[in-house]
């Protein structure tokens, strides 16, 4: 295909790393997987990170884990604001646990949430906020940390789509109370399947390490103290204190997230010059809104909206780009509102949500892959010129 929608990035060192797995005869959660949570960590300047298989897992919990802490434990019922325009499994753990979810428009410029609205959003039940940076492009997240501080309300920070960006000098997924990430083939690095949680928390720590493998104690680490040893050593590696899942990583998918982890600085670079010569391409043509940079992005793609009102609709670009084997597809999953899956939910919508379905009825993205796309980038430019 000319331009894919995603790319394989895995060389002769992935193919190393699982042959190096698959020498050991340990396949499951091993050593592996505690070396790739600590180099991943390291990456972050945090302090824990709990690997499990896939970002979708990374969001069940990351939200699992704030119904049993201590101090001001998530309870059903209790609110949260979520942008409108997100990936399905950031708003499905929500629901599992029974939060009612207050969606906030988007900004149509930058595609995250708009921080304006967040006061008209807080209710007295109101008890979390969900950042999401979509597509690369970090939301405000110093914004809505300090609003989550003030409110003492627990900041999930979903950075699924962003790896490796910037706000201020600081990673995205480094500013909630606790934070996730995907591996998913088409991401920023891929193990295959995978995901992360990230805190500076050690009880938070700790719960989704109980979370993660069945709700028993044997992975959690002794110094958080979360579950203090009973009197029968035989019986207390297979102690459930709360809740779990099976949702554990196997070997092969973090010896090749290692490989892939030193890898992500120069991917980052390339689809950092990837967007500045789609930048150049299409910041003057008025037809088209693109999204405007927030900090540093690590440019997941490059999403494109059709400006009302210019004389083109989004439907005349697709046969074009059918004609020309260029992939392209809706951007994230939309504005969630908008999805059969919503009846299930219970959920208010604060304000309107005009740019959340502006960008669901004009937009689409194209990809970015972490290699030169120049010859790319100038045939789109030459198809959305003569229309």
């Amino acid at each position: 295909m000319f331009w894919e929608l995603a790319a394989d990035t895995w060389g002769q060192e992935e193919r190393a790393a699982i042959q190096r797995v698959m020498d050991s005869g340990r396949y499951t959660i091993g050593p592996e997987v505690e070396a790739f949570e600590r180099a991943f960590a390291a990456y972050h300047g945090c302090k824990h990170a709990v690997m499990v298989n896939s970002g979708s897992s990374a969001n069940l919990i990351a939200v699992a884990s704030l119904f049993h802490t201590r101090e001001r434990p998530l309870q059903r019922g209790d609110e949260v604001i979520v942008p409108a325009i997100s990936w399905a499994t950031t708003y499905h753990p929500l629901q599992q646990y029974g939060l009612k979810l207050r969606f906030v428009d988007v900004e149509l410029e930058t595609l995250n949430m708009d921080t304006s609205k967040l006061a008209d959003a807080l209710t007295p039940n109101t008890k979390a906020i969900v950042a999401v940076s979509i597509l690369g492009n970090p939301a405000a997240l110093d914004v809505i940390r300090a609003f989550a501080d003030e409110h003492s309300l627990r900041m999930i920070e979903d950075n699924c789509e962003s790896l490796d960006a910037e706000l201020n000098g600081k990673k995205t997924g480094t500013f909630g109370d606790v934070n996730t990430f995907s591996f998913f083939f088409s991401h920023h690095i891929s193990t295959g399947e995978g995901g992360m949680v990230m805190t500076d928390d050690a009880e938070i720590d700790g719960l989704c390490r109980a979370v993660r493998a069945h709700g028993w104690v044997r992975d959690v680490p002794m110094e958080a103290g979360l579950f203090p040893p009973g009197d029968d050593a035989f019986a207390e590696a297979y102690r459930f204190v709360i809740p779990g899942y099976n949702v554990r990583p196997q070997e092969i998918n973090a010896a090749a997230g290692l490989a892939q982890l030193e890898k992500l600085p120069g991917f980052t670079a390339r689809r950092r010059a990837n967007l500045k010569l789609f930048q150049d391409a299409f910041s003057g043509d008025e037809r088209f809104l693109i999204q405007r940079e927030n900090g540093q992005s690590s440019s997941f793609c490059f999403p494109i909206i059709v400006r009302p009102g210019c004389g083109l609709e989004r439907a005349d670009i697709f046969g074009p780009l059918k004609d020309a084997d260029i992939g392209f597809r809706m951007i994230t999953g939309g504005c969630f509102p908008r999805h059969d899956a919503i009846k299930y939910f219970d959920y208010d919508i604060v304000g309107d949500l005009n740019n959340a379905d502006t960008a669901h009825d004009r937009g689409f993205f194209v990809g970015n892959h972490p290699y030169d796309l120049s010859a790319q980038i100038a045939k789109l430019r030459e198809i959305l010129s003569a229309l």
